[in-house]
């Protein structure tokens, strides 16, 4: 291996070549390679460290792909005064003529007549090489990598080797990427995943320029308000209608439609029957990367059973078709004559429009495109369920019944008082109130019963009372429906006045009788929409909206959110179609009520979107979800039973946003399998968040999360997930209805319905979740621990000195708190997350996880495994409660002990407890508190010599407390 060394302070060019043996060469990938580089002054015959550099095996390559790159070098420590390159010529050879100048691993320094001179070091892997610093801690970052450069094939062996020198600054050596390696990690703000799984910066040229570093360069001065995507263009052919159509059969009937052809791509309009002046009114796209040919043919044919007829054509030269960018006009249509086979004139007219526009065309989203079509031996038809959409999720209310009474209630069988109960029911909800036993024909429940509605109301409030006649066997007394649309709204926690209502029977009655009676059963109910809540329709941690049902409460926007869906690549194959793998993906974005999906991109494992969308931001606090689905409703298999196959998704928190920034980044699709974690491709999404007003937005960081009635009236943490099931089941529903729908399986994907299932996989890892919060307080635990021990004897004098002061003015306490804390947050400010979070797969626990805990995470609810397994899975659920069940028994019996002090249950111990406080009362009366703390402070730090093994006589007398455990059976 050939060295050079640069440094500014001894400008000096110094080669030296490293030979190792290794016995096993495929094995170099998983191994490091360190230069050191280091000054020796023979004067002093001292040896100074100048900087290292760490190169991966992946960095080694043939002598003929061999060029010198110049390497920063790195600093061992925050306040070292390296500063320098050094030149590198790593490369792999079997020549034997090719020996080091320097026995390895030994090191010498080179001839010079200076007093000092600079020598380098290179250091092979422990397994290989001797390590000549035992002292030397080795950094395992990886931040330079080689990459190998193919026009430099042709150099030969004996050329010079500083003749293809090439120099690469910092800031280039970290953006070369590394031939692919079986595990590469990367170090992110919380954990370590592998780099396959990391969030990845991209520069894409999009509409108002190149991105770079968050911010347009080269921009675009006709760049227009589409500046999140990438511009594409379209050939757009608007088929409006015909007229004086020939016919084509002895009873002149036709039934005419259009093919819309270019290349190896046609669309065809629906058909009418025997219909000589159609109107079609249809939009088709045919992408310009997809173009095949330079004519576009637009067929008028008449349907046929057995074979279609040929009416007639009118030909267009796509060199000729206008370019219209919006905000122009649409582009009037024309009558065009159509022309037979032969290019002659013949009986009747086509109105068509033909323009070539881009993604920002009004008539994007309702075209038929190209890229959601196969070629023409399979020809599809215009499909709803493949354009692009925008939903508006349905306005949420709670409903509140209050069910206070009923009075006159008439039993079903004469001889016995009723067990009546109310049972109140919106659509599929149902709720009932307990039975209590009306013995003066009079029942009392009081009771609140809390239900979902969406607006337009279509479900109406039907309480019926009912009496339990006998176990499984209920009649009904009387009932009332109500419609939702009279029931009175409110926005705050003001007092609903109830109301009687009468109750109608259902049973076949004699009217003299009911003449005679003159009465009826009654009930007494206050009802009420509240809209001072905010309907959780998703999971609580990835809420994209928090704002309250009604609007008079909203708050004006904060901020605009731009989101650009430009490409997905590497998609993994969901489906067969002509012996090979494919997929035909559409993304869906999520973002409060609006609820966007692309249009479908068919038969492409790499498709591009570049469509954006834009929301209004109420709370910054929210989330953002994307997701990316495979259409299983397309092809001779796809029908409306069909499941849409989940591809991945990205969350994205608007907080974590900088305002203005343009961030564009490459995201992982990473989903859980029963196989465990794989990633199914990488979408690639422009995101960025513009602040209208920075005051609202800053006071958001002093108001609750969720609005005032969540705090004034609180609901329970079950009536929570009860509500949150019956608002996503709307939503679905809903947003099912829409053309093309959005179906039920996008909906509970995109909003975490499962998120509270339970997971071992889960479970631990919010235990590593809680064990790494608190690990700051367990090191300073430690920390404190090791100057007690008087480990290092300087630090613990010098916290004496420290606690001391702070004991002499305790005013300084929190000052020097808050100083320190200031201190930090500026430190870390160089540190700062500049790549939103994203997910991953060392904190989810998703890499290590045993297979019978994820078949356990995938199990259906209730289970539909087998009894063997389900009892296995029992008992280590009982294994793991019974630990949890131990260390809460132990944190209850510690907190007996201190209510034991003062309870007189242990006399002798309560004796002494007490004797003690009055005696410490008496000295630290009479003590100045100063003194008093630094006592404590010095007995508690005092040296190991002044210590024992055993425990100290508090602990000792808190442990002999007596708990309630006696009392536990």
């Amino acid at each position: 291996m050939n060295i050079s060394c640069r440094h500014v302070n001894f400008h000096l060019f110094l080669c030296l070549l490293l030979v190792t043996h290794h016995s096993d060469p495929s094995n170099l990938h998983y191994l490091t390679l360190d230069a050191y580089v280091h000054c020796h002054t023979k004067a002093t015959n001292s040896t100074s460290f100048l900087g290292k550099v760490s190169l991966t095996g992946t960095s080694f390559v043939p002598y003929s792909d061999a060029i010198v790159l110049h390497y920063p070098l790195e600093k061992r420590g925050i306040f070292s005064r390296v500063r320098g390159e050094i030149g590198l010529k790593v490369y792999i050879t079997n020549d034997p003529n090719i020996k080091s100048s320097i026995p390895t691993p030994a090191v010498e320094s080179m001839p010079t007549n200076n007093s000092s001179s600079t020598h380098a070091e290179v250091r092979a892997p422990a397994s290989t090489m001797t390590n000549n610093f035992p002292n030397e801690k080795v950094d395992s970052r990886h931040t330079f990598h080689h990459l190998p450069n193919t026009s430099h094939h042709q150099h030969q062996q004996h050329s010079s080797g500083f003749a293809d020198t090439h120099y690469v600054t910092k800031y280039e050596a970290d953006a070369m990427k590394s031939e692919p390696q079986p595990m590469k990690l990367v170090r992110t703000a919380t954990s370590v995943q592998p780099v396959d799984f990391a969030l990845k910066e991209t520069s894409p040229y999009l509409g108002g320029g190149r991105v770079v570093g968050g911010r347009v360069v080269h921009k675009d001065k006709t760049a227009s308000t589409y500046d999140l995507v990438e511009r594409m263009y379209f050939l757009y052919v608007r088929v409006v209608k015909a007229r004086e159509l020939p016919a084509m059969d002895v009873t002149g009937s036709l039934d005419p439609f259009v093919e819309v052809r270019i290349g190896n791509y046609k669309g065809i309009t629906r058909h009418f029957d025997k219909n000589q002046s159609p109107e079609w009114n249809q939009v088709f796209a045919f992408s310009k990367d997809r173009m095949q040919a330079s004519v576009l043919d637009v067929v008028i044919k008449d349907k046929d059973l057995i074979k279609d007829d040929f009416v007639g054509i009118v030909r267009f030269d796509i060199n000729e078709v206008p370019l219209r960018v919006p905000p122009d006009s649409p582009l009037a249509p024309e009558w065009y004559r159509l022309e037979d086979k032969k290019g002659e004139k013949i009986k009747g007219e086509l109105m068509l429009a033909v323009w070539i526009g881009t993604q920002a065309d009004e008539a994007f989203s309702d075209a038929w495109h190209s890229d959601a079509a196969t070629p023409v031996d399979s020809t599809h038809a215009i499909s709803a369920v493949m354009r692009s959409k925008v939903y508006h999720a349905p306005r949420l209310w709670y409903v509140r019944v209050n069910v206070v009474e009923a009075q006159d209630l008439v039993p079903t069988e004469k001889n016995r008082f009723p067990d009546v109960y109310a049972k109140v029911q919106i659509g599929n909800q149902v709720l009932k109130t307990k039975t209590v036993p009306a013995r003066t024909l009079s029942a009392l429940w009081n009771e609140d019963l809390l239900f979902v509605a969406a607006e337009p109301f279509e479900d109406h409030l039907t309480i019926s009372v009912e009496d339990r006649v006998s176990p499984g066997k209920d009649e009904v007394i009387g009932r009332i429906i109500i419609p939702l649309n009279s029931v009175e709204r409110r926005a705050d926690d003001r007092i609903i006045h109830s109301r009687w209502f009468n109750l109608e029977k259902l049973v076949a009655i004699d009217v003299d009788q009911l003449k005679k009676e003159k009465f009826s059963s009654r009930i007494q109910l206050r009802l009420c929409l509240d809209g001072g809540y905010h309907v959780l329709d998703e999971s609580t941690h990835y809420s994209s909206d928090l704002r309250p049902t009604a609007k008079q409460l909203w708050k004006p926007p904060i901020g605009v959110l731009e989101l650009g869906v430009l490409n997905a690549v590497g998609l993994h194959p969901m489906k067969t179609r002509d012996g090979r793998g494919t997929s035909d993906t559409y993304c869906v974005a999520k973002y409060g009520h609006k609820w966007v999906r692309t249009r479908t991109i068919a038969d492409n494992l790499c498709p591009k979107y570049n469509e954006q969308y834009t929301w209004e931001v109420f709370d910054h606090a929210t989330v953002l979800t994307v997701g990316v689905f495979d259409n299983s409703q397309l092809g001779e298999k796809g029908n409306g039973s069909s499941k849409d196959l989940k591809i991945g998704k990205v969350r994205i928190r608007i907080s974590t946003l900088e305002t203005g920034r343009i961030y564009t980044h490459s995201y992982p699709l990473l989903v859980l399998h029963p196989t465990g974690v794989k990633k199914m491709g990488e979408l690639h999404l422009a995101i960025r968040f513009s602040c209208t007003s920075l005051a609202n937005m800053l006071y958001l960081y002093s108001r609750p999360l969720l609005p005032k009635m969540h705090y004034v009236r609180p609901f329970s943490v079950t009536q929570l997930d009860m509500l949150r099931h019956q608002a996503m089941n709307i939503v679905a529903a809903r947003l099912g209805r829409a053309e093309p729908p959005l179906r039920k399986e996008v909906v509970e994907y995109m909003s975490d319905v499962d998120s509270h299932l339970w997971s071992m996989r889960r479970s631990k890892a919010n235990f590593f979740r809680v064990m790494s919060v608190f690990s700051g307080v367990f090191a300073v635990g430690k920390w404190f621990g090791d100057i007690c021990m008087w480990r290092n004897p300087i630090t613990t004098a010098l916290v004496h000195v420290l606690f001391l002061m702070l004991v002499c003015f305790p005013e300084l306490i929190l000052p020097t708190v808050f100083l320190y804390m200031f201190l930090i947050g500026v430190w870390n400010f160089r540190y700062r997350p500049r790549y939103p979070p994203h997910m991953n797969t060392r904190i989810s626990q998703a890499e290590a996880v045993h297979p019978d805990e994820l078949d356990e995470e995938f199990d259906t609810f209730p289970t539909n495994r087998s009894p063997d397994l389900v009892r296995m899975r029992y008992d280590r659920l009982r294994s793991v409660a019974g630990r949890i069940q131990t260390v809460v028994g132990d944190l209850a019996s510690q907190g007996e002990r201190i209510q034991a002090l003062l309870s007189w249950r242990d006399p002798r111990a309560t004796s002494i407890f007490i004797t003690l406080c009055l005696l410490s009362a008496l000295v630290l009366y009479v003590t100045p508190f100063q003194a008093v703390a630094g006592l404590a402070g010095f007995y508690i730090m005092r040296h190991p010599r002044f210590r024992h093994r055993l425990p100290c006589t508090p602990v000792n007398f808190f442990r002999r407390l007596p708990a309630r455990t006696d009392c536990m059976l």
